[in-house]
Formats: structure tokens, C-alpha cells, sequence
């Protein structure tokens, strides 16, 4: 994984939605034998309860409050309130494109190493932390794509990433192809897997 790449990227950024947000896209290095050794990423699965997509994978984050100082402070904020990371072990390397959701965020991805030990999640607002390897990740097995009319952006591609029972998509899987893009070897195939009507279900 070259994260070096994370640093010397020129990311775009969002500067006219209602409300800014960040969050954290957590790498964790597994060394210890086992199936897939190697880069990991940190994931959380969304308490059923939340009013905002609810049970849907997300990285650890939220909107940015008056406490703080800037965007990387709120990414470190909220992944210390919702499973316990301690900001002073994240090595922030640098950050992604910032990113527009239906909810009329702008967010801000920010790279970061974390330390391999067990993430204990806030209830309230998160219901698992789930590690994947980037290798099932950037499996071609793993992923599918589709094609739709969006009631708010119009023609888009959504992208699907399955490992085991978890599916990665919506905002946190544009996250995600942009960081295995900048990362690995893996691309985004030029096609997608199907086309679909605007009001199809998500095939989650």
C-alpha cells in the first residue's frame, strides 16, 4: 500500500454546502499470521436507531463543532467518541477529496495509521467496528457497481464492495475507491455491473 501517496495528493475540497463534516479512514497494519495479512481499514456500522443512514458501513466522523479548530480535529473527535481512539495514536498522513452527501454535508476524508488494537464502539451511534483487509477489499469478487438517476445528483454510479456479511457503498464507498485508487494497483472497471430505474432498491 503506498499511503505516501495520500500525502501528495492535491485534494479538491467543497466550500458551499450547509453544513462541514470530516471523517477518518483508519489503516491498520496486521502482521501477525492469519488470512490476510498486510493493510486493513477501520469501518464502522451504524446504529439502527439514527435518524441518518441508519446500519449503513461508514468511517469513524461527523459534523464539525465550534470546539473545533479545524477539520482534522473534528475527524479525531468524533472517531475518539464513537469507538475510542485516542488522537494522539493516529498518524494522520493527509486527506481525500471532499465529498458532497444528500444530507447537504461537505465532507472531508482524512488518511491516518491507528493502532491494531480492539476499538470499543459508543452505542448511542454505533453498533460494530468491523476491520477489513484491503486485499478483500480490491478483490474483483467483491465489487459491483450500477448505474442510476439520483433524485438530487442526477446520473451516478454507486459502488458496491461485499466482504463476508459487510457491504461498504453510498458516500463511504466514493471514499473508498478514491483511497484503493490512490493506494493500490486496484481501478474502478469502466462499466458497471447493471443499470437500474431511479426508485430500483439498493441491492444491499
Amino acid at each position: 500500500m503506498h499511503l505516501a501517496r495520500v500525502a501528495e495528493h492535491a485534494a479538491t475540497g467543497v466550500t458551499d454546502e450547509q453544513r462541514d463534516a470530516a471523517v477518518l479512514v483508519p489503516v491498520i497494519t496486521r502482521e501477525h499470521p492469519g488470512d490476510y495479512d498486510g493493510a486493513h481499514l477501520l469501518f464502522t456500522k451504524r446504529a439502527d436507531h439514527l435518524g441518518e443512514h441508519p446500519g449503513q458501513m461508514s468511517f469513524p466522523g461527523g459534523g464539525r463543532e465550534p470546539v473545533d479548530e479545524d477539520l482534522t480535529a473534528t475527524a479525531l473527535r468524533e472517531a475518539h467518541e464513537e469507538i475510542g481512539l485516542d488522537p494522539a495514536t493516529a498518524e494522520v498522513v493527509g486527506r481525500l477529496d471532499d465529498i458532497r452527501t444528500i444530507t447537504r454535508y461537505a465532507v472531508r476524508p482524512f488518511v491516518a495509521r491507528v493502532p491494531d488494537h480492539e476499538y470499543v464502539p459508543d452505542e448511542r451511534e454505533v453498533a460494530e467496528v468491523v476491520v477489513l483487509p484491503v486485499e478483500a477489499l480490491t478483490n474483483p469478487a467483491n465489487y459491483d457497481s450500477e448505474r442510476r438517476d439520483h433524485p438530487h445528483y442526477g446520473d451516478i454510479r454507486l459502488h458496491f464492495f461485499r466482504v463476508g456479511d459487510y457491504v461498504v457503498w453510498g458516500a463511504t464507498g466514493r471514499i473508498l475507491v478514491q483511497f484503493l485508487e490512490l493506494t493500490t494497483d486496484w481501478r474502478v472497471p469502466d462499466d458497471p455491473d447493471r443499470v437500474v430505474d431511479s426508485d430500483a432498491d439498493f441491492p444491499v
